[in-house]
């Protein structure tokens, strides 16, 4: 726009008829003589003023044409830049379209996730749920396996201290016999089964004749007889036992003097014989499991 030319006017003609007009104003105050009329003193100013005007019009013509050509160039230019407010309208509204997309994108965006949030924290209450149910039912596998292993445990314990009873009471009866052969056999079978046993953490112990009565770790046959003080062991009826530190039975024992029970007692019609206390001993083992089943539910 600014390098648009601007048209210019020949100003030649006007010059000319400005000059003629000088010229016609100078020769008739030639020939008319000094001082002037007063119409030819009006003819000479009116040529003069004519002249001048001819001599100014050029320039006023160019001046309207370039304040027209300005006025052009303002009103295209006003005329671009409301084009370019159409533009950028269009890009507004554009943008604001564009953004109302967005947003209602968001907006499905926020719902889908909130709905995801949802179905997650009910799919993790579920998990949990199942999960406590599956720990509550391990649980109770896991608790009814430990109830059947110390059943189980109670129950060979048994078995072990009935056998290493019986070992005993066959070894008490040997020492009895007076067969030194068959007295070291059995003994030797003995120490190789409670060292079988103290391995699995079953110990064996009997009380030394002579040795103190501890109410700890010895119990007598009957458990109502009264102490005699200053009791000593006469000798071991049956093995007391401990599992893994643990007492699950005491030794029983017989003491000397005899303690006098506190029930009536019956006299023996016979004197005891070595079979007659191999069989005492045994009933004696078989009160005593009552004891270690006892200790091996516990």
């Amino acid at each position: 726009m600014s390098d648009r030319v601007v048209p210019k006017l020949a100003k030649w003609p006007f010059f000319l008829g400005d000059a003629i007009l000088l010229g016609f104003a100078g020769l008739m105050v030639y020939q008319s003589g000094w001082p002037l009329g007063l119409w030819q003193l009006a003819i000479v100013l009116g040529a003069i003023v004519v002249g001048a005007w001819l001599s100014i019009i050029p320039f006023l013509r160019e001046y309207q044409a370039a304040v027209k050509l300005s006025e052009a160039d303002q009103l295209a230019n006003t005329v671009e830049q409301m084009k370019n407010l159409d533009l950028i309208n269009k890009q507004i509204s554009m943008a604001t379209g564009q953004w109302q997309t967005v947003q209602d994108h968001s907006a499905r965006t926020v719902g889908a996730a909130k709905e995801i949030a949802d179905r997650m924290k009910a799919e993790t209450q579920e998990f949990l749920a199942f999960f406590e149910k599956a720990n509550q039912t391990e649980k109770a596998h896991l608790r009814l396996e430990v109830e059947k292993l110390r059943r189980g445990e109670g129950e060979w314990l048994q078995v072990v201290v009935r056998i290493l009873d019986h070992i005993y009471a066959l070894n008490q009866a040997a020492s009895r016999s007076g067969q030194l052969g068959l007295i070291s056999q059995l003994h030797q079978f003995q120490l190789a089964c409670r060292d079988v046993a103290r391995r699995v953490g079953l110990a064996a112990f009997t009380a030394a004749p002579g040795d103190a009565f501890e109410s700890r770790t010895h119990q007598l046959t009957d458990a109502q007889a009264a102490l005699p003080p200053d009791a000593q062991i006469k000798e071991t009826l049956a093995t007391g036992f401990t599992f893994q530190g643990q007492l699950i039975r005491k030794a029983i024992v017989a003491l000397r003097p005899e303690p006098q029970s506190e029930l009536p007692l019956q006299a023996p019609t016979q004197p005891e014989s070595p079979d007659e206390t191999n069989l005492a001993q045994e009933s004696v083992s078989g009160v005593e499991r009552t004891d270690s089943e006892q200790v091996g539910a516990s």
